[in-house]
């Protein structure tokens, strides 16, 4: 269980911060040197130098949206120059991609950032390179809603690369490409020209997910614990019913892949700030906006509760609760996670994105005057970055290219770098590793500052 640290503060955490930020330069030009395009997209590390590896091309934006958000985090010109050319020259096909759903994380990376600062005013552009950046985002929206399978009672899905029957819990942070698309006002044009809202299907998305991927300790069956999450739910797609949770990256479809439920609490916890700012009237009738709210609230909450039960004090979670060496590690949860261990991986990439998750969601309670429990989260999600903004899991070695060490891309596959010596991964980095690390770091320099960072405030 995760031991708060309740004295925390951003403010606290700057020298970290500026730490964390010069060391993020010096990675993101040294893979700007090293990488060649033709090798396809840097996925993850293989002693210390990153490598490509052909399952889906869902990386790239992070490598050129790390290089965007450095400079909204410093005013790096270089890396600046990096990120905005590397979006122009290479991802409009991950725009136009039918294949996958992972729209959120290239697109809103890369577009989605550049328009977040153009229109801050922090980068002077052109009205051709503004449209051009609101056209990228109206398109990326609309295709990854085209991306759906119908379910009974007004529900549905953007299912995954596996195909129409296969629900991904990952996808909730795609979310974010449907919401920006919306937001600048744009719909998906169906069959007949009849017009398809992208925040309906964001809703149902969101209430499909929470009703097969995340449990909530109502005897569903008998691994029922409130807020576990599962990778997979498969369905029936010639009548649209539910057959049985799955998994592709976790250990078992009854254990909680812990990556998974970190992309469920962050997902969840930024859709309530941007459902929020939505006047009631967008809502559907048959999802008015305080229902959705409290359904987002409750998964959020449930997954948040689950993440601070079943992470070892530091906050830094095992690669999935249910991993069959856990056993062999004693009382691992009421103790800082062991990296090096001999017997099961830690993932510091789900550390990245749960500690965004706690914060987002702790601020959305205090800001509904739930004071004392919002302050709760909010530590925690300060308390595991504190953690992995230092050693050891800040990759200091300058030849190293990753930049937060410890992460885990597919362990049941095996494609994770054992070192020599070694019986477990470790010490390895991971694209969306890094780039969560450094969208966790922004917003709590914004936060010190007394700002915030949401992925659709402009």
């Amino acid at each position: 269980m995760i031991r708060i640290d309740s004295t925390l503060t951003p403010a606290a955490l700057r020298s970290a911060l500026d730490r964390f930020f010069a060391l993020s330069a010096q990675k993101i030009q040294l893979l700007e040197k090293n990488w060649s395009p033709e090798k396809g997209t840097p996925v993850f590390t293989i002693e210390g130098r990153y490598t490509s590896r052909g399952w889906t091309e869902w990386t790239q934006g992070f490598q050129y949206g790390s290089a965007i958000l450095q400079f909204a985090a410093t005013g790096d010109r270089d890396a600046l120059a990096i990120g905005r050319e590397g979006t122009l020259k290479y991802m409009a096909s991950h725009v136009s991609h039918i294949g996958v759903h992972d729209h959120g994380f290239n697109n809103v990376s890369t577009y989605g950032n550049l328009l977040h600062l153009a229109r801050a005013g922090e980068i002077a552009i052109d009205e051709g390179s503004h449209h051009f950046y609101e056209l990228a985002l109206k398109i990326t929206g609309a295709v990854q809603a085209a991306r759906w399978t119908d379910l009974p009672e007004g529900l549905g899905y953007i299912y995954s690369f596996n195909g129409p029957h296969s629900l991904f819990s990952d996808t909730v942070r795609s979310l974010r490409a449907l919401a920006l698309s919306h937001r600048l006002g744009h719909v998906l044009m169906g069959e007949r020209d009849r017009k398809i809202s992208l925040l309906t299907r964001l809703l149902q998305h969101a209430e499909t997910t929470a009703r097969y991927n995340v449990y909530f300790g109502t005897a569903r069956d008998i691994y029922d614990l409130r807020g576990r999450v599962v990778h997979e739910s498969i369905f029936n797609t010639n009548d649209g019913s539910y057959r049985c949770p799955s998994t592709q990256q976790g250990y078992s479809p009854f254990s909680t892949w812990t990556r998974g439920l970190a992309w469920i609490l962050c997902g969840y916890a930024e859709q309530l700030e941007f459902l929020a700012t939505l006047p009631d009237a967008e809502f559907p009738a048959a999802m008015p906006k305080a229902k959705v709210l409290d359904r987002c609230l409750e998964t959020a909450l449930a997954t948040a509760d689950f993440y601070l039960e079943y992470t070892p004090t530091d906050g830094v979670p095992y690669w999935d609760t249910g991993a069959p060496g856990l056993v062999h590690l004693g009382d691992y949860l009421n103790r800082p996670a062991d990296p090096f261990n001999d017997h099961e991986p830690v993932d510091s990439s789900a550390a990245a994105i749960a500690a965004q998750g706690l914060l987002r969601l702790g601020r959305y309670l205090q800001s509904r005057q739930q004071t004392a429990v919002g302050a709760r989260y909010f530590a925690a999600g300060l308390t595991v970055a504190r953690t992995i903004f230092s050693e050891p899991y800040l990759a200091t070695a300058p030849e190293h290219q990753g930049l937060l060490l410890h992460s885990v891309y597919h362990r049941p596959n095996g494609w994770d770098h054992v070192p020599a010596g070694r019986k477990v991964p470790c010490g390895e980095s991971c694209l969306w590793g890094d780039y969560h690390a450094r969208e966790l770091a922004l917003l709590l320099q914004r936060c010190a500052a007394g700002k915030y960072y949401t992925f659709f405030g402009f």
